[in-house]
């Protein structure tokens, strides 16, 4: 409701679905009127009619224009689709992208590293039951192949893993049926802090994208709003981060569909952060 009042565009919608639905009732009030005239109305009864068609208009324009808890809109051309979606992303039955830093840390000890609470703590958990061995072995058998970019001493980057790889390297981990796609967006800083920027997302997005081509056979991918906590990608907002995330697959997507539903999956205590009205509109645009 806040947002609904807060916004020029919610205000606008309100209004327009406000006047639309007054203009059709009082036209159909005034029909009535003229076949079944009633001279007997009396001036009270007259301006209950009118507060009577002004309340229904306002309760339907505000029936259309309350703000949703999600968004989504099917494509023709290319046939593909794409939701927002308020949920846990571990819950949605689909192939799941996870981020990760450059060295592919999965410490999440005293949350010093990486913290427990993140996707990436929740995707070591829920997934793996806790197995840092095992999640460490799966991603260097999918990054064998990979070749690093720096090795850090140890002197220099007290904790953690040392090897680097290059920004927006993707480990596929899983079963076909449901891969994990773990992106390198972020740079772990030798003190430990993540860091990452709007360059750098863009380009990781794109490596996601094509290696959904490669490894997801066309299937349902969904996504968290990826920048938007410890990445520190302080110019951008969550909504900003979201609408990039729309905008990089819809434009990957019209040079090939490799992917036919992007889910965007926002955490429940984020979801007031974002003013779906515009991005619902955002969508209607791409």
């Amino acid at each position: 409701m806040v947002v609904l009042f807060q916004t020029k565009r919610g205000l606008l919608l309100l209004a327009q679905s406000s006047l639309v639905a007054f203009g059709i009732l009082s036209g159909f009030a005034q029909i009535v009127l003229a076949i079944w005239p009633n001279p007997h109305l009396s001036s009270n009864e007259r301006w209950f009619l009118l507060a009577a068609l002004l309340v229904a208009s306002l309760v339907f324009g505000l029936s259309r224009t309350w703000p949703r808890s999600g968004a989504d809109r099917s494509f023709d051309s290319p046939d593909i689709t794409v939701s927002i979606v308020v949920g846990d992303l571990f819950d949605q039955q689909t192939h799941l992208v996870v981020g990760f830093n450059d060295v592919f840390d999965t410490d999440t000890t005293d949350s010093v590293i990486i913290a427990a609470s993140s996707v990436q703590g929740q995707f070591l958990q829920r997934i793996y039951g806790g197995d840092r061995g095992k999640l460490d072995a799966d991603i260097s058998d999918s990054l064998a192949g990979v070749q690093i970019s720096e090795a850090e001493d140890r002197a220099n980057k007290s904790a953690g893993k040392l090897e680097r790889y290059p920004m927006g390297t993707v480990a596929v981990l899983g079963a076909p049926n449901r891969h994990y796609f773990c992106v390198a967006y972020t740079k772990m800083q030798n003190n430990l802090i993540a860091q990452s920027d709007v360059d750098l997302l863009w380009r990781s997005l794109s490596e996601v994208w094509e290696s959904v081509y490669l490894r997801g056979q066309q299937k349902a991918v969904s996504i968290p709003i990826v920048g938007s906590e410890l990445a520190r990608i302080n110019c951008l907002d969550r909504e900003s981060l979201l609408r990039m995330i729309l905008l990089s697959f819809v434009a990957r997507s019209r040079q090939g569909i490799f992917c036919k539903e992007l889910r965007i999956v926002v955490h429940p205590k984020d979801f007031d952060q974002l003013n779906m009205l515009e991005v619902a509109a955002f969508l209607r645009t791409l």
